[in-house]
């Protein structure tokens, strides 16, 4: 392999720092940058000092020259407003998604050329491959469990042609063995979890910041009121906990899910109602043909009308057999089976065994 000028995202993470030392390992000039996406850390918010602190010892170990950088205005203007649009019009959106596309492979990448790297790595579970056409594909990581390509089905070729992946083809548990046989003192640390600027807060102390709150009723399907929302952002499509109906049950000798849990099924923003249902079979959680719109495809190309991939609706999740109705401006899918608790606002992903190919914001 030709030895290369390469700058990684250190995150304080043991991925990583992990992927650091691969670099170094296989002979490469390794620099490092902390990115810094968000400035306010009130209320619990992420603490990027603690994470900075852990990404320099890590530095120092790896004997990696380190760099701060703040990239938190590009996040405000590409990420946060528009994730705070999509919550006050009542979707669930996930910002890691355009964090990952707006930030960690563009502001980063363009930061890094001016410092004369060749590429750019991170410790992202994914892995790229340039086909016979000249290519990259955005292949799924070995360790299924942490595969991260659902967060980065936005990339570009261009990202992709300047980005490594250097631990896609390990599992979580052989990272962490390397991590402790290395000595680095993040090798037992936490992965970070939730959403990057909210970290261990509250997302309802936190969203309540910038989005006001407007009060409503819960409905069950049939209209009949059984209680009150606090906002309808406060909410998403599947969840069960914090709605607060707890003791109300229909008990409805003709109704098979009564006296069971209530779900969000719908968000009714026009009357500002919360619509529910009981038990989390009910089918009206369950979703037939699954749209999305604002779609990107990975190598430029929009899948065939009839074509059978797969897709996730959500990070983790297994992979779901689906034929393509639709591919123009708005990307129509019948999935095999009915898919649970689609969210509009989340992203509907397209695999083709373990490529992925793209996709689009669930309508």
């Amino acid at each position: 392999m030709k030895r290369m000028h390469i700058t990684i995202g250190l995150s304080g993470g043991v991925d990583s720092s992990v992927a650091a030392w691969f670099l170094k390992k296989q002979g490469h000039k390794v620099d490092a940058i902390f990115m810094k996406n968000w400035d306010d850390e009130t209320n619990g918010a992420c603490n990027s000092k603690e994470d900075f602190l852990s990404a320099a010892v890590a530095a120092e170990k790896l004997d990696i020259p380190l760099e701060h950088v703040s990239f938190s205005e590009e996040y405000k203007k590409a990420v946060f407003n528009d994730f705070l649009e999509e919550y006050a019009n009542g979707k669930t959106p996930n910002p890691d998604v355009f964090c990952n596309s707006e930030i960690k492979f563009k502001a980063f990448l363009n930061y890094s050329k001016k410092l004369g790297s060749e590429m750019i790595a991170t410790g992202h579970y994914a892995q790229s491959q340039k086909a016979k056409n000249q290519q990259y594909n955005l292949i799924k990581a070995l360790d299924c469990k942490k595969d991260q390509t659902y967060f980065l089905y936005r990339l570009s070729q261009k990202q992709l042609a300047g980005a490594m992946f250097p631990i896609g083809h390990l599992v979580k548990g052989q990272v962490r063995r390397i991590a402790k046989d290395l000595d680095l003192p993040n090798a037992d640390r936490k992965d970070s979890m939730g959403i990057c600027f909210i970290g261990n807060g509250q997302f309802k102390s936190f969203i309540s910041k910038y989005i006001k709150p407007k009060p409503g009723y819960i409905c069950d399907e049939a209209g009949e009121v059984i209680g009150e929302h606090q906002g309808l952002h406060y909410y998403t499509v599947g969840q069960r906990k914090g709605l607060g109906i707890g003791g109300r049950k229909l008990y409805n000798s003709n109704n098979v899910f009564a006296g069971k849990p209530w779900f969000v099924v719908k968000k009714d923003l026009k009357e500002n109602r919360l619509i529910v249902v009981q038990g989390s079979k009910h089918p009206s959680l369950y979703v037939k043909i699954i749209n999305a719109s604002a779609l990107h495809w990975i190598s430029g190309c929009e899948p065939k009308i009839g074509e059978i991939l797969q897709i996730k609706i959500r990070h983790g999740e297994l992979q779901v057999n689906a034929k393509v109705l639709s591919c123009d401006k708005v990307l129509s899918v019948e999935p095999e089976l009915p898919v649970w608790g689609v969210a509009p606002g989340q992203s509907l992903v397209l695999y083709q065994g373990n490529i992925c190919l793209g996709g689009g914001i669930i309508t």
